[in-house]
């Protein structure tokens, strides 16, 4: 990676960057409207942040208040967040998709000053808890259609203003006074805190993770020695601003390099938008890639059969090259020939789909099954796996591009500290690391020892070659009834590997044995149905999906499936029963995060009943 220039916090990397890149070729962002991108300019972004952040400071806002941010991925996002950056100011990032009753939690635990939201859905469901947010002075809205129709009564001392406004006041101080956005760049310290970036909340109430100037720019440093990108890169960003891996690796890191980045209309046009952008490299989550990769095999099954053995050849072909690399190095020279054959028939016209640019993929936010890795790579694309949490800023380790090993989430960035303690935790340490959460000293007292490890909650263990493996994380370590503590991860992860499973949780915590909630991938459940001359149905029809679930055929497949998957498992880490559901764990119906990390806690939670059914005499 190489950076545009030296800095000490986010406001100075805003103004090194844009300084330097003013007039130059590439811009910073690419924005789809009006069914075409546009490009945004080094020079618009600077006066559009200089006029907000002037703007915000005549509504009396300045070092050291925070400003709450509701919106989805767009322009005044990224604005909003420098302009805060700017004028010393932390802004607050929750999810667009939080209900009101959790915005309220949010924003008056973080006494928020000022509300910044997209739209008069998101104002609306502010509007509705107001009153339980005391702290609360301005609601400024991103995009002023439909507001004469939101009812504003009942919010007393707070006013509302538009965006468009704050800005225009902006810009007329910046004209009438130059410069002063520079001198109170200056004056941000890299202790000031940015940001505060609030956690899921899957298990219970989310707690504030502080992050400072400093911590950010640690993080983009480290990334910067290990990430091969520069201002001939551009970077398609779909992955939620407000979560950290997104801002700091999509974001942050990217722009410090002066990379274009360009942002997804939204997760449903990714593959359309790919081959509009046509980006060098995309940050992503394992979920988007096994969808990838289900979605090619799909494609493939629906061809002749003289070319599905052309595809399936290919396929392994590209495995089997990747793995002898991955062992020994490098391929030999028979199977060399065979992958540029394999590339030449199959593999490139899958690259196109992506643009036929697409150097890498960053893959963050959860493990990366093997077989999709597998596929990823055979097809001649690569994926950067890192590893890290909120509490880090958030990277703590990433995998080298030249010499990436599956399994593994690579070495420690070069200004991080690793290691393993007595219980196998992975605890980090340095500049990267949160200086605690906001007014909660107890937790921060768990999270950070007094000699600065963070305790990650994740269990690992480095390999003979210095790559750090996940196996769990620590609180979802099951301890069975017997006494047998099993890892959930790695068997739902093997289990995975079925085309026929599309989602999986495992049950066993304090269970006589492993039982397990399985989601079928439809598509490749109806056409196998299908074939053997079931009445399958759409498999995006709900009630199509209830009858194949209901199936015999289905019952049958799954469980074959899964008895030769878990043939080499342990008795005690083999499932015996299993239930076959209908309905997706989707964000939409709060079974998953909005970084497509499938929340457990919920899951349980909602099949409660028809998880006992697995367990006739109880818990045992």
């Amino acid at each position: 990676m190489s950076l545009v220039g030296d800095f000490s916090t986010i406001a100075e990397m805003f103004r090194v960057v844009t300084s330097k890149m003013s007039g130059q070729k590439s811009n910073a962002f690419l924005v789809k409207k009006d069914g075409n991108y546009h490009s945004i300019s080094y020079d618009r972004l600077y006066h559009d942040v200089e006029a907000l952040g002037l703007g915000l400071r005549s509504l009396g806002f300045s070092r050291g208040d925070h400003i709450g941010l509701m919106s989805e991925n767009r322009p005044e996002w990224v604005l909003t967040d420098f302009a805060c950056a700017c004028i010393g100011v932390a802004d607050v990032p929750i999810f667009p998709i939080l209900t009101p009753e959790q915005v309220a939690h949010v924003f008056n635990n973080a006494n928020a000053a000022a509300v910044v939201c997209s739209n008069k859905y998101q104002l609306g469901k502010l509007l509705k808890v107001i009153d339980h947010i005391p702290s609360l002075l301005y609601v400024v809205v991103m995009q002023s259609d439909g507001l004469e129709e939101v009812d504003t009564r009942g919010l007393g001392s707070v006013s509302i203003i538009t965006l468009e406004d704050v800005i225009a006041k902006g810009r007329a101080i910046a004209e009438s006074s130059p410069d002063q956005l520079d001198e109170l760049i200056k004056r941000v310290q890299p202790d000031d805190l940015l940001t505060l970036i609030y956690t899921s909340g899957t298990t219970g109430n989310p707690k504030g993770v502080m992050l400072t100037h400093r911590n950010l720019v640690a993080n983009i440093a480290g990334a910067a020695a290990v990430m091969p990108i520069d201002d001939t890169d551009v970077v398609l960003s779909y992955l939620p601003l407000c979560h950290s891996f997104e801002r700091m690796a999509g974001f942050y890191a990217c722009f410090a390099c002066g990379v274009t980045i360009a942002f997804a209309e939204s997760i449903d046009t990714i593959v359309a938008n790919l081959s509009e952008v046509r980006p060098t490299l995309m940050t992503t989550v394992p979920r988007f890639l096994e969808r990838f990769k289900s979605r090619v095999e799909n494609q493939a099954r629906k061809k002749s059969e003289r070319e599905q053995k052309v595809f399936n050849w290919a396929i392994e072909t590209g495995r089997k090259r990747f793995s002898a690399i991955e062992k020994k190095g490098k391929a030999g020279f028979l199977l060399n020939q065979k992958y540029a054959l394999a590339d030449r028939l199959v593999f490139s016209k899958i690259r196109e789909r992506t643009g036929g640019r697409l150097r890498f993929f960053v893959s963050g936010g959860a493990a990366l099954p093997r077989d999709v890795g597998e596929f990823v790579f055979g097809i001649g694309l690569n994926v950067i796996e890192g590893y890290g949490l909120t509490e880090s800023s958030p990277v703590i380790t990433v995998n080298p591009e030249q010499k990436p090993k599956l399994g593994t989430v690579g070495f420690p960035l070069p200004n991080v500290e690793v290691k393993i303690a007595g219980d196998g935790e992975i605890l980090a340490r340095g500049d990267n690391v949160m200086p605690g959460y906001y007014n909660n000293p107890d937790a921060t007292a768990e999270a950070i020892d007094n000699n600065g490890w963070l305790h990650t909650g994740d269990i690992g263990e480095f390999d003979s070659d210095g790559y750090l493996r996940i196996t769990d994380r620590k609180k979802h370590l099951f301890v069975s009834s017997g006494g047998k503590n099993i890892a959930p991860g790695p068997i739902e992860d093997l289990l995975s590997s079925s085309p026929l499973i599309g989602q999986i949780i495992l049950i066993g915590d304090d269970r006589p044995y492993l039982s397990a909630l399985i989601v079928p991938d439809f598509d490749v459940l109806a056409e196998i149905l299908h074939k053997e001359g079931e009445m399958a149905g759409d498999p995006n029809n709900p009630e199509a999906r209830k009858a194949m679930v209901e199936a015999e055929a289905t019952l049958t497949l799954i469980e074959a499936n899964i008895r030769h998957l878990q043939r080499e498992l342990s008795a005690f880490e083999r499932i015996r029963r299993f239930e076959i559901l209908w309905e997706e764990f989707t964000v939409e119906n709060g079974m998953m995060t909005p970084t497509l990390k499938v929340k457990r806690k919920e899951v349980l939670k909602r099949y409660a009943d028809l998880i006992e059914r697995m367990y006739p005499g109880g818990k045992g």
